[in-house]
């Protein structure tokens, strides 16, 4: 979808300006638009206890979760890396949920040793907090929805057969039993059916799931669920014709779901939780990127000095799609076109049959929605090397928050200790 008009005038104003004197291509991060995306957060669920922990993954840039956590959000990591991020955001303690699958006890105790919250995602992941000196006393259990629930998952998690995360509901009051005895006193449950929806409907059976499963456990093991975490999942529109996601709507059907069992079940209700990512920063991003070359074979291609390296949804997802303007076009003709990359790989394409007005060689293209899951997605494969990020800020200036990567970055891991390991029965 086309950026913010808001966003859009901010942006006017100073992108030839920040071309010029930062070069391109480049990411740039609206501060406003993020902020009023945060705003928009807490007034939907103004009333209801909620928090949300900014999945770390989508930006993981220590100026932009600044301004996340100066908000209130909270932080979802899932790497030791993401948990170093956070902290130098200012998180510390339950401002952090740890939410990770295939976990080692490294990162595991380092989680723990943050005091972060973490989500446990299988059996074996408790297997290993109970080998730690000190099992956390408040624990949260990602639920897989289980064999029943067949087609309920998004293609991107997996059907109920392949999908790897979480613990299969018809397990979950027996691991919870198991942590009951380790001393675990407080519980949280966990659960995401997918990514990127844009309608209510998957949000509200995630949270009646969960409280199917707060009732099970309340009924069998005494446990009270202290708080219900939704995941991640709600979606941008990508594309001009779709409708952004009703927040406040969802709000809505979420209080008034949990007014109505609190009332039928006679206890407090659980907070709810958020581990948002594409949702709080995807719309409030561009990738700034210069025409270099005009191609004509069987179509016509634009060349710009932006790879998929710095942007590899529409390669990796075939249906992904990113809307793209040409900066100061106003009045030119239209004309399809491939917008393509450098890379020796044929889908390194930002848009395939594109009507776009005409570009010339030195024209700006600004790829929209670019504030997730983008920057953060990025290889070096064929020496292409990740761009630079930036910031606009309110006031107008724009500031660099991480340099483009350099040929010395890309040897770098060749500076290493020497060593080898000797052959058998060699001493």
């Amino acid at each position: 979808m086309p950026i913010s008009s808001s966003f859009e005038r901010r942006l006017g104003s100073v992108v030839t300006r920040a071309a010029e004197h930062f070069g391109t291509p480049f990411h740039l991060y609206d501060v406003q638009g993020i902020k009023d995306t945060c705003d928009e957060f807490d007034q939907a669920f103004a009333g209801t206890p909620y928090r949300e922990y900014f999945a770390v993954k989508a930006l993981p840039n220590p100026a932009a979760l600044k301004i996340l956590a100066d908000r209130g959000f909270g932080f979802d990591c899932s790497s030791l890396p993401e948990l170093t991020l956070a902290r130098q955001a200012g998180a510390s303690g339950h401002d952090i949920c740890f939410t990770s699958n295939n976990t080692s006890s490294a990162e595991l105790e380092a989680a723990v040793g943050s005091g972060a919250l973490v989500n446990v995602d299988d059996e074996a992941v408790l297997d290993k907090l109970a080998a730690l000196p000190d099992v956390p006393r408040t624990l949260c259990f990602r639920v897989h929805p289980g064999k029943d629930r067949q087609g309920i998952l998004d293609s991107r998690l997996g059907d109920a057969e392949s999908a790897k995360f979480g613990i299969p509901a018809d397990r979950l009051a027996h691991v919870c039993a198991r942590a009951q005895r380790l001393g675990v006193e407080s519980f949280g449950l966990h659960m995401m059916l997918g990514s990127g929806y844009l309608t209510l409907e998957p949000f509200l059976l995630t949270l009646d799931l969960l409280l199917d499963q707060a009732v099970r456990l309340r009924a069998e093991l005494g446990i009270e669920v202290g708080f219900v975490n939704l995941g991640g999942g709600l979606g941008i529109p990508y594309r001009p014709d779709e409708r952004p996601f009703a927040l406040a709507e969802l709000a809505g059907r979420i209080r008034g779901r949990l007014e109505e069992w609190e009332k039928r079940h006679g206890v407090t209700r659980p907070r709810v939780c958020f581990e948002s990512g594409r949702f709080v920063t995807g719309p409030h991003g561009v990738l700034v990127t210069r025409v270099l070359n005009r191609m004509s074979k069987f179509r016509e291609f634009v060349g710009v000095d932006a790879s998929m390296s710095a942007l590899m949804r529409p390669a990796l997802y075939e249906s992904a799609y990113h809307h793209i303007t040409v900066h100061d076009s106003a009045g030119r003709p239209c004309e399809v076109v491939d917008v393509v990359g450098s890379l020796c790989e044929n889908n390194d394409k930002f848009a395939r049959q594109r009507a776009l007005p005409a570009v010339s060689e030195g024209d700006l293209l600004l790829i929209h929605d670019t504030g997730a899951h983008a920057h953060s997605m990025g290889f070096t494969y064929n020496g292409r090397l990740r761009p630079q990020e930036l910031l606009l800020h309110p006031d107008g200036s724009v500031e660099r928050i991480r340099r483009a990567e350099s040929q010395q970055d890309y040897f770098a891991t060749l500076d290493c200790t020497p060593a080898r390991l000797a052959a058998p029965g060699v001493t």
